[in-house]
């Protein structure tokens, strides 16, 4: 490690590495210097001149969010000066400025209100009258108001920095100047809101929670993004059981600030009208609302029934569900309705990752990975669209540490733009843009990229549902043929497809990757997902998955359906439990990259229980309580920390919000494993199965509409 450069800061001793910023060597020190351009990440601008600050030796101030430290540097940030300097600054920036906080949307989070009453002026000295422009709606997310603009670029860096999209820009000149979208006048982006979050001010504001509250009347609590698999931390805005509004500005997640058009604002499918709040019979061929113990009861009475006479049960689970539910849902159709028979949609083929890694130790790479490795290698998948917090992720790692990228994907992707190698799979006879490479298949691909990946000092791979049995492990081999450290990511959708895995929500399989051999009674393998639905059991069981759409019909005798909306399968079955969503119960979830996070209860829609809740009730109703256990879920994890291999993780990591990764089985699986079950939906940035069909942001920009 280099040696420290030793400064002084208002008189305190300072020890920061070479290059360090003073900003930033001042929060070291818990010294406050106020800036509004400078952003953490992003490229500096030195445009408010806010964070003027004297230096010993210079003639002049020198702005502290471009003046990196040197040795037995003497810096001031609270003199007479300084504060005239910062006063006069504000005095500026209010020249044009509407006094509205009493109706501005950034009222009590404002850092411009916040110098304002540090620093500022009691009156000003501008008698001219204020240059004035019409607020513009860019999209239905982002509204902009120019007068309240002042122009700290922070919004046009991060969207062309950060998320690469380069939908703002900036036109005219002097007074007139203004943030405009790049296309028209309108945005053409990835609809995220970062640029809303990221203003300092009230100028850019957000069409989902403008007008509604102010922050302080909010709870804020913080939850994982029920969406997408990255496993986004978001915090939610609530009041009066109400969502109000989603962000992460504290950078609690494994996400820092980011988060996409689902992790910020698809949080409003909870109050669709169309959502359930009441239990469902079919009563002389239509469904009725019925009181929730009526509705149990007929569950517990047709499952007992089934159950004496030796009927067959099929079990279909959720990749949205938490940890806890997916255990105890196993659990229950294990140990109490004696069947093998349950299975839950596959987006990756993570069985046979973990088979092909037999042997083998620190392969699984977190997400954190993807910001700190020197070589990023993402196969298959169009990352910015289908998993945008790991495209961040690598895209943050290549601006700040220069990592090389590769990629092989069938078609153009963003990170093209940025990748030392591009390689188009399977596009052999069509043209490729310039500095790209064409390969009939992918293998070929990787041979082609052979030598400089072996060239790298270490790499993360990345791949999709493309790569699954054979296949994967022929990836796995070519990975262990570079001869340097490599480690893997195997990309899924949803919420908890990987907790579905990890939690025995398989037919061949018990939690921990356990084989169902090991079972006493029932030890054979099960039906599959696809199976189920076309057998004629006596009882169909679907939590939280939606396996009729598409037009197929039913063919159990019985169907009970957990879930929040009248989907096509809930509307063919038998009896409709309605659920809570991810944002509505307690419990864990584990992303993409085996990272356990905690979820946490925002709100509580009335009618509506959690499936555990449901679970837990239907096992009363049958007397078999005793047999599962209690359904609370941090009861229920504590036995999946003592029964499942690879979560006896650290609970005060995952308490603290934070997260922590499992560590699987290290040793062979050895079932008979169906490639041809692993299936991605391939979501975009504007659809998330179920979920996003019901949210009225997603439903309501232009680019959903474009990209269908």
């Amino acid at each position: 490690m280099a040696d420290l450069i030793n400064l002084t800061i208002d008189g305190r001793a300072v020890q920061v590495p070479p290059q360090t910023l003073l900003i930033d060597a001042a929060k070291t020190v818990g010294i406050e210097i106020p800036a509004f351009c400078y952003y953490e990440g992003l490229s500096l601008a030195a445009a408010c001149r806010m964070c003027l600050v004297e230096v010993e030796k210079m003639p002049k101030m020198m702005t502290a969010c471009t003046l990196p430290v040197s040795e037995g540097m003497v810096v001031r940030t609270d003199t007479d000066q300084v504060k005239q300097a910062r006063k006069y600054t504000l005095e500026f920036l209010l020249t044009n400025h509407p006094l509205d906080c009493p109706v501005c949307d950034k009222g009590g989070e404002c850092e411009l209100q916040d110098m304002a009453f540090r620093y500022g002026a009691g009156e000003s000295r501008y008698t001219e009258e204020k240059v004035h422009t019409p607020e513009k709606q860019f999209s239905p997310v982002v509204f902009f108001d120019a007068p309240r603009c002042i122009l700290c670029f922070r919004c046009v860096r991060v969207c062309n920095e950060a998320l690469g999209v380069g939908a703002l820009g900036v036109v005219n000149r002097g007074v007139t100047s203004e943030i405009a979208p790049n296309v028209g006048d309108h945005l053409e982006c990835d609809e995220c809101g970062a640029c809303i979050d990221i203003c300092p001010v009230g100028a850019l504001t957000s069409g989902a929670y403008r007008y509604k509250t102010r922050p302080w009347e909010m709870t804020h609590v913080g939850t994982i993004c029920t969406h997408c698999g990255n496993g986004c931390k978001t915090t939610l805005g609530t009041r009066n059981d109400k969502i109000l509004r989603g962000n992460n500005r504290d950078r609690s997640g494994i996400n820092g600030e980011f988060l996409c058009i689902k992790g910020r604002y698809a949080f409003d499918f909870y109050d669709h009208p169309e959502r359930l709040q009441s239990p469902l019979l079919r009563v002389n061929g239509k469904l009725e609302e019925v009181s929730w113990s009526r509705a149990l009861e007929a569950v517990a009475q047709k499952f007992t029934q089934t159950l004496t006479e030796g009927g067959s049960f099929g079990v279909i689970g959720s990749n949205h569900t938490t940890n806890e539910e997916n255990f105890y849902l196993q659990k229950f159709a294990r140990q109490v309705l004696k069947t093998n028979h349950i299975d839950h949609h596959r987006t990756g083929d993570v069985v046979t990752l973990l088979d092909a890694l037999t042997g083998k130790t620190a392969k699984l790479a977190t997400v954190a990975d993807l910001y700190e490795r020197k070589a990023i290698l993402i196969l298959g998948a169009d990352l910015a669209l289908e998993h945008p917090m790991l495209s961040y992720q690598v895209r943050a790692n290549y601006r700040h540490h220069q990592a090389h990228v590769y990629v092989v994907t069938p078609r153009a992707v963003r990170e093209d733009n940025y990748a030392a190698a591009s390689v188009r799979v399977g596009q052999a006879s069509r043209p490729v843009q310039k500095g790209q490479e064409a390969c009939p298949t992918a293998f070929a691909a990787l041979e082609s990229l052979r030598e400089k990946l072996q060239a790298e000092p270490e790499l993360v791979i990345l791949f999709d549902d493309t790569y699954k049995g054979d296949d994967l492990r022929q990836l796995v081999d070519f990975a262990e043929s570079l001869a340097i450290p490599v480690k893997f990511i195997c990309l899924l959708d949803y919420a908890n497809s990987r907790g579905a895995l990890d939690m025995g929500v398989t037919p061949e399989l018990l939690p921990g990757y356990e084989e169902v051999e090991h079972l006493e009674a029932s030890g054979q393998a099960g039906m599959h997902l696809g199976e189920m639905v076309g057998a004629p059991l006596s009882v169909l069981w679907v939590v939280g998955a939606n396996p009729l759409k598409g037009g197929l019909q039913r063919k159990a005798d019985f169907l009970v359906v957990q879930d929040l909306f009248l989907t096509e399968t809930a509307q063919q079955a038998d009896v409709v439990l309605p659920a809570a969503s991810a944002y509505e119960k307690n419990g864990t979830v584990t992303n993409t990259s085996g990272e356990v996070q905690r979820l946490t209860r925002a709100i509580q829609t009335m009618g509506a229980k959690t499936d555990l809740e449901i679970m837990g009730f239907l096992a009363r109703e049958m007397g078999a309580a005793a047999t599962l256990g209690p359904w609370v879920p941090e009861t229920v994890f504590g036995e999946i920390r003592r029964t499942v291999r690879g979560y006896d993780i650290p609970m005060p990591v995952i308490a603290a919000g934070g997260a922590a990764q499992t560590v699987p089985l290290n040793g062979r699986i050895p079932v008979e494993l169906r490639p041809d079950l692993v299936h991605s939906d391939h979501n975009g940035l504007f659809a998330s199965g179920t979920l996003g069909r019901y949210s009225k942001v997603l439903n309501s920009v232009v680019e959903n509409r474009l990209s269908r």
